[in-house]
C-alpha cells in the first residue's frame, strides 16, 4: 500500500459520526472541522476534479468549498448525509469556478477547446491513434483517468461519482440535483464512450484512480484551518 496516498475509511468504531462532529463544531470546537475534511477529502477532490478536469484550480475550489460548508454549517440538516450536502457545495463551487474561467477565455480559444474536445473523443474511438499516448497509458489507472477526462462534462461528473467514487444512484442524484433516471442515462452513455478494454477492468482500476495524496490533504486542511 502506498503510504503517501490518503486512505478513505469509514469512521472507526467509537469515532464521532459526521452529525456529531457538526454539532460540536457549531458549539465552538472549531478544530474538529479538520476531522471532517480529512474524512471527506478524497470525495471532495474527485468531485472538484470531475467538474474542472484541470488540476490547476482543484485545490483552490476544495478550500473554498470547505470554507463555504463551514460558513453555512448551521444550514446542514441531519436528516441528510453530510457527505451528500458537502458534494452539492463542491459541485456548485467548481461550476462557479469553471464559469468564471470561461468568461475570461477568448472566443477563439473556446472554439479551439471545442475542437480539442472533439479530437479527444475521436481518439477514444480510434485504436492506436497516438503511440506516445498509448505508451504513457500502459498503467490502467492512467488510461482510465485520460478516458474520463475526455468525456463530455455532464457524463464525466456522473461517471466519476458513480463508478470512481462509488456513490449510489440516489446519492449521486441528490448530490448533483438530478433525477435518478437522468443519472442512470448519463452513466450508461459515459460507459459507452469509454473503450471496452477500459470498462472491462474499471472495477479494479477505479479505486486506485484520482488519488488525493497525503501532502495535498495536509495543504488543503492547513489552508482551510487558517481561514476559519
Amino acid at each position: 500500500m502506498d503510504m503517501n496516498v490518503v486512505q478513505v475509511l469509514p469512521a472507526a468504531a467509537g469515532a464521532p459520526s459526521d452529525p456529531e462532529i457538526v454539532r460540536r463544531v457549531r458549539a465552538g470546537e472549531t478544530a474538529l472541522f479538520e476531522l471532517l475534511m480529512r474524512r471527506h477529502n478524497q470525495r471532495v477532490y474527485r468531485v472538484a476534479r470531475a467538474v474542472l478536469r484541470e488540476e490547476g484550480d482543484v485545490e483552490e475550489v476544495m478550500q473554498q468549498a470547505y470554507v463555504n460548508a463551514y460558513t453555512h454549517l448551521h444550514q446542514f440538516e441531519e436528516r441528510a448525509q453530510f457527505s451528500t450536502w458537502l458534494t452539492r457545495i463542491t459541485v456548485n463551487e467548481a461550476l462557479a469556478q469553471r464559469r468564471a474561467s470561461r468568461r475570461h477565455t477568448p472566443m477563439t480559444d473556446r472554439r479551439g477547446e471545442q475542437a480539442d474536445s472533439e479530437e479527444s473523443m475521436e481518439t477514444l474511438r480510434t485504436p492506436d491513434a497516438d503511440p506516445e499516448r498509448q505508451a504513457y497509458s500502459r498503467e490502467l489507472s492512467d488510461l482510465l483517468e485520460e478516458a474520463v477526462d475526455n468525456l463530455p462534462d455532464t457524463y464525466r461528473v456522473v461517471f466519476m461519482l458513480r463508478d470512481v467514487e462509488g456513490m449510489s444512484t440516489r446519492e449521486t442524484s441528490e448530490g448533483l440535483g438530478l433525477g435518478e433516471e437522468a443519472v442512470k442515462t448519463r452513466l450508461h452513455r459515459a460507459r459507452a464512450l469509454i473503450r471496452r478494454r477500459i470498462t472491462e477492468r474499471v472495477g479494479v482500476a477505479a479505486a486506485e484512480s484520482f488519488q488525493f495524496h497525503a501532502s495535498r490533504c495536509d495543504r488543503v486542511v492547513a489552508g482551510v484551518m487558517a481561514r476559519i
